[in-house]
C-alpha cells in the first residue's frame, strides 16, 4: 500500500494548484474510504488514481471512475506520469460514436447553443424570444398539471418562426404533447422517463451531470447536449455536490467534446468569459437575466462577453 499511497501523492502533489481540489476533502490518502481502500484494484495505477481524487475532494464514485480511467491513461500512454490528467473520451471508456452507428442517439442539437436562459414561466419565455435569446428552458414549478400544460403550450408558441431554441425542464409526457423543441433532465429522471417515447417524438435530451460518474452515465444514453455543473455555488436548487468550480470544469469538457456542452450554476456577468473559456458550446444562466434591471440588455451583454 506504501508504493500505492506514493504514487498518489505524487499526482496530487502536481496537480495541487490546478483548481481541481476541493478544500475540505471527507476522506484522505492515508484514511480513505473502506470500500476504496479494501477494493482489488486491477493495477497500481487505478488505486493510485482513486486515492489522489479523494485527497483532491471528489466524492467517492467520481473517484473510483477517475482511478480506472488513470489506470487506462498509464496503459496507452507508455507509463506513469503524475503530471498528466485523464482527458480523451478512451481514458474514460466513453464511446464517441457518430449519431449515425447508434440507433438509440437522441437527435442532434447545435453544438453551440449559445447563451441559454433558465426562466420561470412562459412570460419570461417570451420576453427572451424578443431578446433574441439563441436557448431557452422553461423551467415552471407547480404540481398543477392544467398549470403546466398551459404555460407549456404558451411556450411553444412563443418561440414558434423565432431562432430561439426551447427546452422544457422535467415535464417530457407535456412536452411531447406539445410539440417543443426539448427536454432537459436530471440524472434522477432518467429511471423513470420514457426515453423511448421522447426519442420516437423527435425532442432532443438535455440531461444534468455533476461530475464524472455523472457524465459516464449520461454517455450512455448519446443525449443531444450534456450540462455541468453546479460551477459556481447557487441558491437557486439543491445541488447533489460542492461547486465544482473552473479547473474541474476545464477538464470535464475535454473528454466529452464530441458532445454539445453546456456549463450552469452560479455563473453571472463576471465569471461568464472564464466559463465559455473552458470550450463548452453554452453557458446556462438564471439570475443574471432575471434579476436584470433590464433584461434584454443583459442577454446583450452576456453574449458580448461570452464571445470577447
Amino acid at each position: 500500500m506504501s508504493l500505492i499511497r506514493d504514487l498518489a501523492e505524487q499526482i496530487v502533489a502536481a496537480h495541487i494548484s490546478d483548481d481541481l481540489c476541493l478544500p475540505i476533502p471527507q476522506f484522505s490518502i492515508q484514511s480513505p474510504p473502506p470500500q476504496i481502500d479494501n477494493e482489488a484494484a486491477t493495477d497500481h495505477y487505478e488505486l493510485a488514481g482513486a486515492l489522489a481524487a479523494i485527497q483532491m475532494g471528489f466524492i467517492e464514485k467520481d473517484a473510483r471512475i477517475l482511478g480506472k480511467a488513470w489506470s487506462r491513461m498509464s496503459m496507452q500512454d507508455g507509463g506513469f506520469d503524475p503530471t498528466k490528467w485523464p482527458s480523451r473520451p478512451e481514458h474514460f471508456d466513453l464511446l464517441p460514436w457518430t449519431r449515425n452507428m447508434n440507433p438509440k442517439a437522441f437527435p442532434e442539437c447545435p453544438k453551440r447553443l449559445g447563451l441559454y436562459g433558465v426562466m420561470p414561466d412562459a412570460d419570461w419565455v417570451k420576453r427572451m424570444v424578443d431578446a433574441e435569446l439563441p436557448t431557452v428552458q422553461l423551467r415552471f414549478k407547480s404540481e398543477d398539471r392544467k398549470k403546466i400544460q398551459k404555460q407549456i403550450r404558451e411556450s411553444v408558441k412563443a418561440v414558434k418562426d423565432s431562432k430561439t431554441l426551447l427546452f422544457i425542464n422535467d415535464f417530457w409526457r407535456e412536452a411531447i404533447d406539445e410539440e417543443a423543441y426539448g427536454v432537459h433532465l436530471g440524472q434522477e429522471d432518467l429511471e423513470i422517463a420514457n426515453l423511448d417515447a421522447i426519442r420516437e417524438a423527435g425532442l432532443r435530451l438535455g440531461l444534468s451531470t455533476h461530475g464524472y460518474a455523472e457524465m459516464a452515465h449520461a454517455d450512455q444514453f448519446c443525449p443531444s447536449y450534456i450540462a455541468m455543473g453546479a460551477v459556481f455555488a447557487t441558491n437557486l436548487k439543491r445541488m447533489p455536490t460542492s461547486p465544482q468550480g473552473l479547473g474541474r470544469l476545464y477538464q470535464y469538457v475535454k473528454p466529452l467534446s464530441h458532445y454539445s456542452l453546456v456549463a450552469i450554476g452560479g455563473i453571472d456577468q463576471n465569471s461568464i468569459r472564464a466559463v465559455a473559456k473552458s470550450g463548452v458550446g453554452s453557458v446556462a444562466v438564471v439570475r443574471a437575466i432575471t434579476e436584470a434591471a433590464d433584461p434584454k440588455a443583459a442577454v446583450k451583454h452576456l453574449q458580448e462577453l461570452m464571445q470577447a
